[in-house]
């Protein structure tokens, strides 16, 4: 097992950087270089296809794993199959890595039973994999829902509470909190991307403001590949859009700045669904109105 008082003492003397006052200054950061091995969990969902291709210049190598078949590897990657819920494979999964993209959950409401193993020790698995192996840095794909009982139209940052609107949400807490603990103890940093809706366009009402654009998903996780330091970081993944209800202010040291806006879909999304009316009135939108999955 690697000796951990290193880490103990960086996380003792590096910047947390839940607040602008203890992140770095943005004229200090400059790029790193290229890391040697990504790991990629989640790589044949939707989110992790999108990303596939284009990360490849931001690793030497890219290990791609899910619990399902993906592709053949092409060159510049590794593909392997793995459950999360199964620890020796993972601690075999995070060996020789520099960093972790954390997308491997399941994305959306289910039952307690099925969250237990893919987002509760699942992640677990990964974390402690990860500090064995000496990973430094997870980008953990959180989610809105852990905010999502905020009514619309609040505006919320890095220090609101946390009101989860479902089980997917408390499971995605659950890995926020685990996150913090791991960089404490052990310096191991994590950005968790509390991502919002991250389609080609938006679909409704409520995604004019929880939208997040392909382009600058894949921006946001580029820049937190790249940067020196992050601390243990919450962002919101949300694009430019006019009625977002989500501050990065705290984050502006990393100098991510979304390109895209969801205005240009306003018109046909409103014409289509007329005036605001009996929608939700939270900001997670249906998971916040249905009920539990497998409730007797």
């Amino acid at each position: 097992m690697p000796n951990t008082s290193s880490r103990r003492r960086r996380a003792a003397t590096s910047p947390s950087c839940s607040r602008p006052t203890s992140c770095p200054s943005r004229r200090f950061i400059e790029a790193i270089p290229m890391i040697k091995r990504l790991l990629v969990t989640g790589a044949g969902g939707r989110l992790g296809h999108l990303l596939r291709e284009p990360l490849k210049g931001s690793a030497e190598i890219l290990r791609l794993s899910d619990i399902v078949d993906i592709s053949p590897s092409r060159p510049g990657e590794e593909v392997v199959r793995c459950d999360l819920a199964d620890r020796a494979a993972v601690d075999t999964l995070a060996r020789d890595c520099d960093m972790i993209l954390h997308l491997g959950a399941i994305s959306g409401e289910a039952s307690f039973d099925a969250l237990i193993q893919a987002n509760f020790l699942g992640t677990y698995n990964l974390y402690e994999a990860a500090r064995k192996a000496g990973v430094r840095r997870i980008l953990f794909a959180s989610t809105n829902h852990v905010i999502g009982f905020h009514p619309v139209g609040e505006g919320l940052d890095d220090r609101s509470e946390r009101r989860p609107d479902s089980l997917y949400g408390v499971s995605k807490c659950f890995g926020e909190d685990l996150s913090r603990l791991y960089y404490d103890k052990f310096g191991l940093e994590t950005a968790c991307l509390r991502i919002g809706s991250c389609f080609e366009a938006p679909k409704d009402r409520r995604t004019l403001s929880t939208w997040l654009s392909p382009r600058d998903f894949l921006s946001l996780v580029r820049k937190l590949i790249g940067a020196p330091v992050i601390g243990h970081l919450v962002l919101y993944g949300v694009s430019a859009n006019r009625d977002a209800w989500w501050s990065n202010a705290h984050a502006d040291f990393l100098g991510w700045e979304p390109q895209d806006t969801s205005e240009p879909y306003r018109e046909k999304i409103e014409r289509r669904e007329g005036q605001p009316a009996g929608g939700s009135h939270y900001q997670g939108g249906r998971l916040a109105t249905k009920g539990i999955v497998g409730k007797r």
